[in-house]
């Protein structure tokens, strides 16, 4: 389960915090300027560690950990953080918090049932990436699981009747080319594999989570947008949903195992810090992420993936042929495309007009003087990373 981002609340900065507007213009803007750059960093680390530490991880030699438990416990570890954190929020009042959790759990019991749905659609993607990542190379894992692009804008489309600027079809068409070459390198055997590893079975966890990251994402927004209820609230919720539903998918993939070699089988200090990196890891995503607009946060997708293909080559022995440089080529300039603001977009489709104008000589579509020019096309498009109460990923994400 992906972490439930702040949106564009203030709220995430807490009591005592100095607002921007109450430092002078030069002092606010360097602080901005380093915030975005802490922001980056985050981001960065925060996508490409979790999918090193999964591969790392699982393919440790001696025993293998039960990935079942490892997602259960990433979904305890990160309620009780936010419950420690609503704890926090109600100054250590315990009947304060109980009342609160009352009303906001069990009073609004429909608000809550509506986060069932999402909760495991999260589950049972934090299981499938664990598939993935124990089949793919992390770089490859990294490239493909970019396909969250393509199928988040495609549900925003049918789902939202959200609409999409030609240049973000055009790198959603670019994005799909670069994944598919990367997989056309993998089949094609780029490079020795360990022969417990399944290519088939890894593209098809990778996919089915990408299908699943993108329908949760716009289903989240479609029943939560406008509803009340703090970040850690919505994570705290997420979390109860996500450990039972976790212990359900546990009993019914592995529950003969974990009950006859134990739940905690198999760990070791890299499990554990996979576990503590999915729990904390999309919660501090969840708050840095207000200060990261879209061109940051598709610079860091980028930046990750050049990370997990450098990690990769010295951790894992991974091989870059041409074919594999092509392809994530092309999903970085795709995803950079994609985040670029409307506005932008426009203005490079008028540039090309432009130029095609003086060639051809002008336009014979111009608006008559007087009259009022059309009306314009909605130029929002949903930032599913950003909107109040959905989930970021893990970047991250979980995830994200």
């Amino acid at each position: 389960m992906a972490a439930v981002g702040s949106g564009g609340s203030n709220a995430a900065a807490g009591p005592g915090a100095v607002s921007a507007g109450s430092l002078e213009p030069g002092t606010a803007s360097a602080a901005h300027r380093r915030l975005k750059y802490i922001s980056l960093a985050v981001l960065v680390v925060q996508n490409a560690s979790l999918i090193l530490s999964i591969r790392y991880a699982r393919t440790l030699p001696g025993d293998r950990f039960f990935a079942t438990t490892a997602v259960v416990m990433a979904e305890v570890l990160k309620g009780l953080t936010c419950l420690l954190l609503l704890f926090a929020q109600k100054r250590g009042n315990v009947k304060h918090l109980a009342l609160f959790l009352h009303e906001a759990v069990l009073v609004q019991y429909v608000d809550t049932l509506k986060l069932a749905v999402p909760s495991l659609i999260y589950t049972l993607q934090n299981n499938l990436q664990y598939v993935a990542i124990s089949n793919l190379p992390a770089a490859t894992f990294q490239v493909t699981y970019q396909l969250k692009i393509l199928t988040t804008a495609l549900f925003s489309v049918l789902m939202l009747n959200r609409s999409l600027s030609r240049l973000q079809w055009a790198s959603l068409l670019l994005l799909f080319t670069g994944v598919a070459i990367v997989q056309a390198q993998q089949a094609g055997g780029g490079g020795p594999r360990p022969l417990d590893q399944n290519p088939g079975a890894g593209l098809a966890a990778v996919v089915a989570s990408c299908l699943s990251s993108g329908f949760a994402g716009v289903y989240f927004e479609k029943i939560l947008k406008g509803s009340s209820g703090s970040v850690w609230l919505r994570n705290l919720q997420l979390g109860l949903f996500g450990t039972a539903l976790g212990l359900v998918g546990l009993w019914w993939a592995e529950g003969t195992a974990v009950a006859r070699r134990g739940f905690f089988f198999g760990y070791t200090p890299a499990v554990w810090g996979v576990v503590l990196n999915q729990a904390f890891g999309g919660l501090l995503v969840a708050v840095v992420v207000k200060y990261a607009d879209n061109i940051l946060k598709g610079f860091a997708t980028s930046l990750s993936i050049v990370l997990s293909t450098v990690a990769s080559i010295r951790l894992f022995g991974f091989h870059v042929d041409p074919l594999f440089a092509l392809g994530a080529g092309l999903v970085i300039g795709a995803v950079y495309l994609y985040s670029l603001p409307r506005g932008t977009a426009k203005a490079i489709a008028s540039t090309s007009a432009s130029a095609s104008a003086s060639t051809s000589g002008p336009c014979t579509h111009q608006q008559p003087p007087g009259q009022p020019p059309p009306p314009k096309l909605s130029s929002h498009r949903a930032d599913l990373s950003t909107e109040p109460f959905l989930p970021k990923l893990l970047t991250k994400v979980k995830g994200s």
